[in-house]
Parts: C-alpha cells; sequence; structure tokens
C-alpha cells in the first residue's frame, strides 16, 4: 500500500512543462517511468486476481462488462482461437462507456497463429508499410524471408546490423489509412486478411456489435524505446462501429484520456494477448501508448506465449499450423518488441466514399495512429509532428 500511495504521490505532484496539458504531463511521466519501482503502482491490471482499484489522477472504478456469450458460438471462437465467450472476462471503468478490456481471451497457444501472420504475412505485399517511403518494392517485397536469417542469431549486439523487421514500424492492411491526408480512400484498398477479418467479427459480436465488417487495419510494430503519440482516431466515416485492439508480445502502458487533452488520463496496462474495444462514448477519446515494458526476467517471452500451438487444429479453423523454425524468429523478435493489431470498419452499410474531400478540422489527428518516436530523439521529432505540442 504504502508503494501505491508513493505512486499516487509522484503521479499528483509531478511538475508540468510551460503549456503541458494534463494528458501529456502523464504520458511523459510514464515514458520516463522506471519498472521495479513505485512508479508503476497507479497503473491499473485487468489481469491480476484483485483487478487493480485504479487510484490517482484520471483512474477510474474499475466494473465488470456483460458479453453477449449467445451470439458467439463455441465452435467460431475456437475457429478464431479463442475460449468460448462465457469463459471471457470483460471489465469497463466508470466515466468511460463503451470502453471493455478483455483480458487474454486466447486458446492456449493460439497467439502463435496471429503473431505469426503480423510478422511473416501481413507485412508483405500489396500491404502498404513505413519502410516503402524510402525502399522499392522489390526490396520490401519479402521482410520475413530477408530478416528470418539475421533474427536467429542468439546473440544480439550493437555490431548486429537489424533486419527489416526490425526496422518495420507500421503496416496498413484494406482499406490503407493515408498519413498525409488522414483519410481513407476507396482507390488505396486491397483485400482484408480473412482470417483476422473472421477473429474481429467474433470479438465485435461478443461485445454486442453484430454485423462488424473489418474494412482498414493499422499493425504497429513497437520496440522497447517506442512510444504512440497522444491521437484520437476519428478517420472512419462511421464512428458507430468499435475500434478493436489486439495486443502480442511485451507488455506496455495504454493511456485514455478524455475528449480534451487537458483531462488525465488512465493508465492501465496492456499484456500479450489482451483485446480492448473503443466504442461509443469511448471511441473518440484520446488515448497513447507512452512505455513499452521490457520483461523483468530480461530477453524472455511472456508466460502464455510458452505454450506451443496445438499440432492438430480443427478442420474449419482460420489459425494455421506454425512450424518450429517460424516460431524460433518469432521468439527472437518478441523478447524486446510487441506487436499491436487494430481493426475498424471505415464505411457504414450501403455509405460510399464522398465524392469531395471531407475537410479536417481536427488539429489532434496529425498523430493519429502515429507510429513509433526514439528516446532519443523523441521530444524534438514531437515538437515537428503535434501542433498542440
Amino acid at each position: 500500500m504504502g508503494k501505491m500511495a508513493a505512486a499516487v504521490g509522484s503521479v499528483a505532484t509531478l511538475a508540468a512543462e510551460p503549456g503541458e496539458d494534463a494528458f501529456r504531463k502523464l504520458f511523459r511521466f510514464y515514458r520516463q517511468s522506471r519498472p521495479g519501482t513505485a512508479d508503476l503502482g497507479a497503473v491499473i491490471d485487468f489481469s491480476a486476481a484483485h483487478t487493480a482499484r485504479g487510484t490517482g489522477p484520471g483512474a477510474r472504478k474499475v466494473v465488470k462488462s456483460q458479453l453477449s456469450v449467445s451470439s458467439v458460438s463455441d465452435q467460431d471462437a475456437h475457429r478464431a482461437g479463442l475460449q468460448p465467450v462465457s469463459k471471457w472476462q470483460a471489465y469497463g471503468l466508470q466515466g468511460y462507456p463503451g470502453f471493455i478490456f478483455i483480458p487474454n481471451p486466447f486458446l492456449p497457444g493460439y497467439q502463435w497463429h496471429w503473431v505469426k501472420q503480423c510478422l511473416k504475412l501481413y507485412s508483405q505485399k500489396p500491404n502498404v508499410c513505413n519502410l516503402d517511403k524510402h525502399m522499392s518494392q522489390e526490396e520490401t517485397q519479402d521482410l520475413w524471408e530477408q530478416s528470418k536469417e539475421l533474427l536467429r542469431y542468439k546473440e544480439v549486439n550493437k555490431r548486429r546490423p537489424r533486419s527489416l523487421l526490425e526496422k518495420l514500424r507500421w503496416v496498413t492492411l484494406g482499406y490503407h489509412y493515408n498519413w498525409d491526408s488522414k483519410k481513407y480512400s476507396a482507390d488505396h484498398y486491397t483485400p482484408f486478411p480473412s482470417d483476422l477479418a473472421f477473429l474481429s467479427e467474433q470479438v465485435a459480436a461478443a461485445c454486442g456489435f453484430q454485423g462488424f465488417r473489418a474494412e482498414a487495419g493499422i499493425l504497429n510494430y513497437y520496440r522497447l524505446d517506442s512510444t504512440l503519440g497522444i491521437h484520437v482516431d476519428r478517420s472512419e466515416l462511421d464512428h458507430s462501429k468499435p475500434l478493436l485492439s489486439f495486443s502480442f508480445g511485451q507488455s506496455a502502458i495504454f493511456l485514455l484520456g478524455g475528449l480534451k487533452r487537458d483531462e488525465a488520463p488512465t493508465a492501465m496496462f496492456m499484456h500479450s494477448g489482451d483485446i480492448m474495444v473503443m466504442s461509443g462514448f469511448s471511441r473518440l477519446l484520446n488515448h497513447a501508448v507512452p512505455r513499452v515494458l521490457p520483461s523483468p526476467q530480461g530477453e524472455s517471452l511472456p508466460c502464455c506465449l510458452e505454450t506451443p500451438l496445438p499440432a492438430v487444429l480443427p478442420r474449419d479453423s482460420v489459425v494455421q499450423p506454425c512450424s518450429e523454425e517460424d516460431w524460433q524468429v518469432c521468439t527472437r523478435y518478441l523478447k524486446t518488441a510487441r506487436v499491436n493489431m487494430t481493426v475498424r470498419q471505415v464505411l457504414a452499410a450501403d455509405q460510399d466514399f464522398p465524392s469531395e474531400p471531407v475537410e479536417e478540422n481536427q488539429r489532434d489527428l496529425t498523430l493519429e495512429g502515429f507510429c513509433h518516436l526514439d528516446d532519443d530523439s523523441s521530444q524534438v521529432k514531437q515538437m515537428k509532428l503535434d501542433p498542440d505540442s
């Protein structure tokens, strides 16, 4: 209890920089936090047995969320690599209607498939990634094949060149988000992965959103020094549908704030396998990831990733086998990284993209889905990219 009180006090008394809002103040605090100390005492851990009550600035009372158990059959859940919905735990936060947090509902071993897809399949062409701006299509044609030999090395040191996968920061799927115009368009589209669409549809249905269509995805690839800037996801044309977020690999701190940046956010842990759903009022709230947390045991995988994918899978499963060779590469990558998939429905039923550009008057869109900033130069880059700095 003493450590918790110390953490609350350190957050509350944190000095603000000139012109700094409440959200950025806490973002900066957690970006500079020290794992294993009282700094993280006020962070909610939904996976903890006692479900941390969340004290401190911006923290909210944790409440149980009701799921639509009958909307997803046990068979369909299994096809996506999920436990029966009746076994899921789901939580919300008072003051954040529409926010649902589901601690790791995946069946043992089934996260392997989704990790492998993020690294091996979804990173391939015709999907778009951050490397495309600096490299030709031929050079980025198959990041996995170009990277797997480097990632197999047991010893990682500064002299070893980084693989292309380690330089990957984001990939877009389906309707490809345009980082310059902050929009989606009909002419910038590639088929959305059918397995990820099926997973997303089951999670959305379990949360009460029948008929959800996975039309766009942004995958963020985090290193230990990566952050995700404060932003709001509002470029989708239909905000009545939820935003789904899936996390794999090392844990991170997620900040969920209010409609304005002067509202202090609530901090929570995201562990491997955790799912977040932002809908309704919470769909358009400010949020960010200020910190990726290194494993307390050094370079190691989260316990839930130690269990292998079953050798025999259901005949109708969307999950595919993962070879030992592929998983060795994934393991080397994830020991110092995390991957996050966010899935969105862009258009309402029977809706088309407008023929004329939609005016953008929200200044906070500059950092929407913004990839990652390295600690050694983050403040300089962020001042250039964020008009609210």
